[in-house]
This record gives structure tokens, C-alpha cells and sequence, in this order.
């Protein structure tokens, strides 16, 4: 194999909700719940007006993996707004405030496509998951103006610190705006590909021709049909170990026909579909509609797909799909996966089957093995990528530790998938 390339790719981030991170309180570094509650009371103390809102939080991490009371959070924040990502961001724990200020109160039931986390009388607690989650986030205003594009020129030079090239994988329709500006100014150190959400993506190819550029571009659509494993959300095609009980498989966020219609969506506009698919049920809804006539423009990319079953493997090159994967996740769903999927271990990130069926690392437009970050999910470095796609495990963990070892590579294949 080559050298480690001398340009690089981000095949999946998000580069405004990166920006905001940056300015966000990190909970990454707690290793209890009880740490997290200190770590949000010494930056209440430090600033005494505005949200609260924090990332990173790895509850599958701590000795118990519980989110704290709401009562000890309320007694933290008092009235204030507090809101603390999961560091997926599929899952957050939010105070009483932020929960009431969403329209959520302990008679409300459960959003379609998402859940909300109770006591043992019935009483929330403060945990939502997914749309249930997404409202609560939806509730906080958002910055604009002068705030918001400074969050994005900070998150631009976070990313070209190592990138060529980045693909936001739910760009928002008003980025594509703000990336031409920046690029006028001549200050727009990356190339981007953007990926809109499906339901946005007419609009914005309708509007291009303002904003495209040679360095700004629409890369396809982009749709949700899963959650993630650490929310017990992701897709699976067998229950959980220890999944809710309403949802022992995890959440179905699409119908097969709703998938396929995306599809259409995407090819009516001659452009690929991008689909968050984290479990290996999610993976398979995506791929079924992708064998039904007629064929979809090549190469639509299924994201994360960090379970994929093994009659499903081989799909990926007779579809010509794009296998856009994160293995840096795996770094830290680890203990998830061990709770969650023990019967499944073997079907965790297969990289090396998926270039034995005929992927290709680094390539976009056939059947490709592609790699990226997901940032802010975790941090953009590509070497934690490589490091799980070498040793399956954390630095600090022996080789008896990693997970599904058989499908490690080698470093430069590794880096070959980053390679633009």
C-alpha cells in the first residue's frame, strides 16, 4: 500500500454543531456522574447568566452507567437552563428547566421517533432520547449573525488543521450562504461537499448556482433511519442485550417505502442519498430499497454502519454503495457494545470483509470504504480512526481487549481510506 496520503479527506462531520461544541462545556473527561454534576456546578459559579449546555458526556464509561438525578441537576442549576449532550448526540440529560421550556412535563408521552427517560413512579427524569431529545435542543435559541458565522469560521480552521476536504453530513440550508461568503473573503481554508437533509435538499439544489464554487459543493441528501447504540436507539436485527423495553431492537426511524422514497428524491436531483445507519437492521433497510428498479445514481454512502450482518456485506460492491464509516466510535462505544451486543461482537465493523467483497479504500464514486470522524461526536483527529482500525481497542488496552480483532488493517490501508 501507499504512504500515508498527503491529502486528506473528512467524509462525515457536521461543521456548525462543531463550532458550537468548541464553545461548549466538554464533560468528555468525567469519569462519574457525580464528576459531571461538579463539573457543571464550577462552571455555573464561573457564569452566571445564559444555558448551560455541555457535550461529550459518556455515561457507558462510568463504574454506573446512569444519568444523575434530576433532582441533584436541578439543585446545581436552579432555574437556569442546563442541557447535556450524550456525546453521540442522540441522547441528553436536561435540567427541569430545559425540560419545561420544551413543553415536556410528566404527562407527556413519548414523540413519534424518540423517548423520554422516567423515574421509578413515572416521573421524568430527564433523560430524552432522539426527536425527544432534539426538541428539548430545538427549545435553547440558536446563534446568529456575527456569532454564528464565527462558529463557523472556527470550526473551518479547527478541520483544515488536518483536512483537504470535508463533508457536512447535515448541512443546514443557510451554510452554503455562509461558506460563498467566507470563500470571498478568501478565508475558507477547506474544500466542502455539502449534505442536506433530504427534506431541504430540492431548495438547495434549486438555489445552487448562487454558491457553488469549486471548493463549495452539494454532495447529495441525507436522511436518519436509526439511532445510536449508547441511546439502545440504533437499528438492530436482533434484541439488545439490555435494549428498552418498548424497544428492544432499537428505533426504526423510517419505513422501507420512506427510505426508497428519499432515494427518488436523490435521483430525481441526480445526486446520492447519504443515510445515518448505525445498526445492522438500519444498514439493511437501506440497502433493500437500493436493489429495487430503477437504479439509483452510484455510490449512495450509508454512514456509520457499525454493525453490518454478513449476508449484507457483499451488497455493498453489487449495489455499488459507498461503505462511510467511523472507526474512531468504536474507541468509545466499546463498553456499549460489550452491554449491549455480546452476541454480535463479530459483526462489528467488518473492514476487512468489505474490502475482500470488493471496496475500495478512499473511493467515492463506486463501491468505496470510506472514512471519517463524525465530529463533533468525537474529535477530528483521523488518528483515532486509524488507531481503531488497527488494534479494534483504546491505546491503553491489551490485544486481548479489542473487538472482532480479525477485521483490523493494516496502516496504510487505514489511511488510504482517508485519502482524497
Amino acid at each position: 500500500m501507499s504512504p500515508r496520503p498527503t491529502r486528506l479527506r473528512e467524509a462525515h462531520c457536521h461543521i456548525f454543531q462543531t463550532g458550537r461544541a468548541l464553545g461548549m462545556l466538554d464533560l468528555g473527561a468525567c469519569p462519574t456522574r457525580g464528576a459531571v454534576l461538579d463539573r457543571i456546578a464550577d462552571h455555573a459559579r464561573a457564569h452566571r447568566a445564559g444555558p448551560i449546555l455541555c457535550h461529550s458526556a459518556r455515561p457507558e464509561a462510568w463504574p454506573e452507567p446512569a444519568w444523575p438525578a434530576l433532582g441533584d441537576l436541578d439543585r446545581v442549576v436552579g432555574e437556569r437552563v442546563c442541557v447535556a449532550w450524550c456525546f453521540d448526540y442522540h441522547a441528553l440529560f436536561a435540567g427541569s428547566a430545559a425540560m419545561s421550556g420544551a413543553g415536556f412535563d410528566d404527562a407527556s408521552p413519548d414523540p413519534p421517533n424518540g423517548a423520554l427517560g422516567r423515574d421509578a413512579g413515572g416521573g421524568l427524569n430527564g433523560v430524552c432520547y432522539e426527536a425527544a431529545a432534539l426538541r428539548v435542543w430545538e427549545s435553547v435559541p440558536e446563534p446568529i449573525g456575527a456569532e454564528r458565522t464565527a462558529m463557523v469560521r472556527g470550526a473551518l480552521d479547527h478541520l483544515s488543521a488536518w483536512f483537504d476536504e470535508v463533508h457536512d453530513l447535515k448541512a443546514q440550508p443557510w451554510l452554503a450562504g455562509e461558506l460563498a461568503a467566507i470563500e470571498r473573503d478568501g478565508a475558507l481554508p477547506c474544500d466542502v461537499v455539502l449534505w442536506p437533509l433530504v427534506e431541504d435538499l430540492p431548495a438547495m439544489a434549486q438555489g445552487r448556482s448562487a454558491w457553488t464554487t469549486d471548493r463549495v459543493r452539494l454532495g447529495g441528501g441525507k436522511v436518519f433511519t436509526d439511532g445510536t447504540l449508547n441511546s439502545r436507539t440504533a437499528h438492530m436485527l436482533h434484541p439488545y442485550a439490555d435494549g428498552m423495553p418498548e424497544h428492544p431492537r432499537g428505533m426504526a426511524m423510517m419505513t422501507t417505502d420512506q427510505i426508497e422514497q428519499a432515494v427518488r428524491t436523490c435521483d430525481a436531483l441526480n445526486v446520492p442519498m447519504a443515510a445515518h445507519a448505525i445498526g445492522d437492521g438500519a444498514v439493511r433497510s437501506v440497502l433493500e430499497p437500493l436493489a429495487r428498479p430503477p437504479p439509483p445514481p452510484p455510490a449512495p454512502p450509508p454512514a456509520h454502519a457499525e454493525l453490518i450482518d454478513g449476508a449484507d456485506v457483499r451488497r455493498f460492491v453489487d449495489l455499488d454503495v459507498v461503505a462511510s464509516v467511523q472507526p474512531c466510535h468504536l474507541l468509545v462505544d466499546i463498553e456499549a457494545l460489550r452491554r449491549a451486543v455480546p452476541d454480535r461482537l463479530d459483526r462489528v465493523l467488518p473492514l476487512r470483509e468489505l474490502l475482500d467483497a470488493g471496496c475500495e479504500p478512499g473511493r467515492l464514486d463506486g463501491p468505496g470504504l470510506v472514512f471519517g470522524s463524525d465530529a463533533p461526536i468525537v474529535r477530528a483527529d483521523p488518528e483515532d480512526s486509524v488507531l481503531a482500525a488497527t488494534r479494534r481497542a483504546r491505546a491503553d488496552m491489551g490485544t486481548g481487549e479489542a473487538i472482532n480483532a480479525d477485521q483490523a488493517l493494516d496502516a496504510d490501508t487505514a489511511w488510504a481510506c482517508f485519502a482524497l
